[in-house]
C-alpha cells in the first residue's frame, strides 16, 4: 500500500477537467486508487465520486493506492496535481 497527499492546485478546484484526466490514468493502472479528503473517500476511476470530494484550491487529498502497481499508480496521480494546467494531457510516462 503507498500512501501520499497532494494539494489540489486549481482555481475552481477538483472539476470535472482535472477529475476527467484522473479518471483516464488510474483506469490505465491495475491498483485501487483511492482519493480521501475532508472525511469524504473517491475511487479514481469513478468521476462522480471524485467531483463529490468537492475538493476546493488548496485542499489537501491524500492517495491511497493498493496492487502490483501501486508506487507507479501513485506517482501518476500526484503528477497531475502537480501541474497547474487543468486541462492538457499527463506527461507521466510508465517506467520501461
Amino acid at each position: 500500500m503507498r500512501h501520499s497527499q497532494v494539494v489540489v492546485p486549481w482555481n475552481a478546484g477538483l472539476h470535472l477537467r482535472p477529475a476527467a484526466r484522473l479518471v483516464r490514468l488510474a483506469q490505465t493502472f491495475r491498483s485501487t486508487i483511492l482519493l480521501k479528503c475532508g472525511g469524504k473517500l473517491a475511487d479514481a476511476r469513478s468521476i462522480a465520486s471524485l467531483l463529490l470530494l468537492t475538493a476546493s484550491m488548496n485542499a489537501i487529498i491524500d492517495i491511497e493506492a493498493t496492487g502490483e502497481d501501486e508506487a507507479h499508480a501513485a506517482q501518476a496521480i500526484e503528477q497531475i496535481f502537480s501541474s497547474s494546467d487543468d486541462g492538457g494531457t499527463s506527461d507521466y510516462q510508465m517506467p520501461g
